[in-house]
């Protein structure tokens, strides 16, 4: 308590790391980066990368885009940056484009904070502030790093560098009080672990247990936005591990009740099939859809109705229909996806009957549908855990190959011997003619 009262009456010296003792040099950022640095510094402000970027370097990992942090409000950015434009409500931020690339620039924070609801949760928080009090803001410690690349000096109030040294994720204060600010921070941590192969801190695997109840009070497109990062990380399946691991509440988010799946379950082994195929398309930098991998989370509960409505006699195309409209009603309400994704979804489930329907000129119909190669890779991933006929997929590949000679060739291979008799009418036999005498 006594230290606490000191570090507030007491400025704390800040911790500048030389080039000798850090492997950042200013080679690693990226042209646009560097130039809006050198920009400001020129006009007498302070400009550092911070964030993500300074992490994922010093962990020798390539940055996706690079953050800068400066005492310089917006309209003092924006005057310096011709395109540039000013974005945000609760605490704006400028969007500075450097030929193809979009380098985001913010403004040091205060420590102190406008407005908390009653839950602990901040509301409003733009008041401008020294770097330091900035980096008491940010939520690890790996994350409050800053670098200057026009000195190649690393600031590093929170032993950031030491954590990522030890691969451990540390909270930069308390982090019940912390999870309350802002509880999506407790997803972020399991996805910063996941990603970055850090142990979590014990006080901030405790926090999550405490506190993960409030992410229910979290708009729900903001949780989905947050699934969506988890996803496309390149280690979704060590998140969804760690979500079990952390014993996530299922009623959080629908789409978290795949972390209750029995493991033995065959829709557990699709859903890991699919995440380690994403995870390895991420690492690879290939197309990702993201419609893809959510038809594939969910697909146990549209075949669930699917089978339902076989049951009744109908048709599978039929029952498909049923079933993915069925699902789209409940969607519509708690999932916050957006209808881009739902479309694509819809789409690549409709698809799973037709392409097991081979009959007549079907397969020309179906190739020519805009979802087909999506629905064809899902259906493949389907018979990794035998849910889907190898034997028809093989079809499908040898089929998309082919000339159109050898496809004619193909469906009249199929349909020979498949088609029905014609049904023979039965004559009916002549009653013999009446006669005058009968």
């Amino acid at each position: 308590m006594i230290k606490k009262i000191i570090k507030k009456i007491i400025p704390q010296k800040t911790k500048k790391i030389s080039k000798k003792h850090h492997p950042l040099r200013d080679e690693m950022l990226s042209h646009a980066a560097e130039r809006v640095i050198r920009t400001l510094s020129e006009s007498g402000f302070e400009a550092y990368v911070v964030g993500g970027a300074v992490r994922d370097l010093l962990c020798q990992r390539e940055p996706k885009d690079f953050d800068v942090a400066t005492d310089a409000t917006p309209n003092e950015v924006r005057r310096l940056f011709r395109r540039s434009r000013i974005i945000g409500r609760r605490f704006p931020i400028v969007h500075v484009p450097i030929g193809y690339e979009i380098i985001e620039v913010t403004t040091f924070r205060s420590g102190d904070v406008e407005l908390h609801n009653s839950e602990g949760r901040i509301m409003r928080d733009n008041v401008y502030g020294t770097r330091a009090e900035d980096s008491s803001r940010r939520d690890f410690t790996c994350n409050a790093l800053y670098y200057d690349p026009l000195k190649e000096i690393l600031i590093d109030d929170h032993n950031g560098w030491k954590d990522i040294q030890a691969k451990k994720l540390v909270m930069i204060g308390d982090p019940v009080a912390r999870f309350r600010e802002d509880p999506v921070r407790i997803l972020r941590a399991i996805r910063l672990s996941a990603k970055l192969g850090f142990k979590m801190a014990d006080n901030i695997q405790a926090a999550i247990t405490q506190c993960q109840l409030l992410l229910k009070n979290e708009p729900i497109a903001r949780l989905f936005d947050e699934i969506t990062k988890e996803l496309l990380c390149g280690y979704s399946v060590e998140c969804l591990n760690r979500l079990r691991l952390s014993n996530i509440s299922d009623t959080i988010h629908p789409l978290y009740r795949s972390i209750t799946l029995d493991e033995n379950s065959q829709q557990w082994q699709f859903l890991q099939i699919v995440l380690k195929n994403t995870d390895q398309r991420v690492q690879e930098d290939l197309p990702i859809s993201i419609g893809f991998i959510l038809a594939a989370i969910l697909w146990q509960d549209v075949r669930q109705l699917w089978q339902k409505h076989k049951a009744t006699g109908t048709s599978p195309e039929q029952s498909m229909v049923d079933a993915v409209k069925q699902m789209r009603q409940s969607m519509e309400t708690g999932f916050g996806i957006p209808n881009r994704f739902i479309s694509i979804m819809r789409e690549i489930w409709a698809l799973q009957p037709h392409l097991e329907n081979l009959r007549g000129k079907r397969p020309y119909r179906v190739l020519r549908r805009e979802y087909f190669r999506s629905a064809y890779d899902f259906y493949v991933l389907r018979t990794q855990c035998n849910d889907a006929s190898a034997s028809i997929a093989d079809w499908w590949k040898t089929f998309q190959a082919a000339s159109e000679h050898q496809r004619e060739e193909m469906i009249q291979q199929l349909n020979a011997g498949k088609s029905k008799p014609k049904n023979k009418r039965k004559r009916r036999k002549k009653s013999p003619k009446k006669t005058d005498g009968d």
